[in-house]
């Protein structure tokens, strides 16, 4: 037998509620009156996190004389041990930074995308792992956060295929003065025998 109270809910019908720390306010448009730049032009960096954020750091980054201070205050940077000139480990420290932690989520979220930033989170990924992956990402991102706020500067997605050729390019120019040092010269093949060979 069912108890009358969970009869009544059950025919209750459901409806779509908002979340309790949604703001009710247009969050992007009041940053950039506010910031005088919009923030969300970063890949990864919607209204909402661009709002803790700013909450977090603040408007005016002053205190950081530039991006790499940034960084390092919020442990995205490496941290080098040296002794005896030699480097005896380079991770990052632990942080219990929010701010951190966002630019954390920002990279994951970015690392399925199809942007330049999302091209180098997988490249990374599949070198050195997804947890450096995830941190050189959020560092990037860092970079871009302080370089908007800090000096005004607009964000142009410059998109994956992109960041593929000039991996491309720059892979090209280390084969090629690797082949020159050793006494040989590389050339690229004509279409035609690209063709033959596949």
């Amino acid at each position: 037998m069912i108890p009358v109270n969970c009869h009544a809910q059950a025919q209750r019908p459901s409806t779509k509620t908002k979340q309790v720390s949604t703001p009710s306010f247009d969050v992007r448009a009041a940053l950039f009156a506010v910031l005088g730049v919009d923030l969300t032009e970063i890949h990864g960096m919607g209204p909402s996190l661009s709002l803790k954020l700013v909450g977090e750091c603040g408007t005016d980054l002053r205190a950081w004389p530039s991006a790499k201070h940034f960084t390092s205050w919020l442990c995205l940077a490496p941290g080098n041990k040296i002794s005896g000139g030699k480097v005896l480990s380079s991770r990052t420290r632990r942080s219990s930074s929010q701010a951190a932690a966002l630019l954390r989520l920002a990279a994951v979220t970015i690392g399925r995308s199809d942007t330049a930033l999302g091209a180098f989170c997988r490249r990374l990924a599949a070198r050195a792992g997804k947890a450096k992956a995830v941190t050189a990402t959020a560092r990037k991102i860092a970079v871009l956060f302080y370089n908007t706020l800090r000096h005004g500067m607009t964000y142009k997605e410059p998109g994956a295929s992109h960041y593929e050729e000039r991996y491309r390019n720059r892979v090209l120019g280390n084969l090629k003065r690797r082949a020159k040092s050793l006494g040989y010269d590389l050339q690229e093949l004509p279409p035609e025998a690209n063709m033959a060979v596949s």
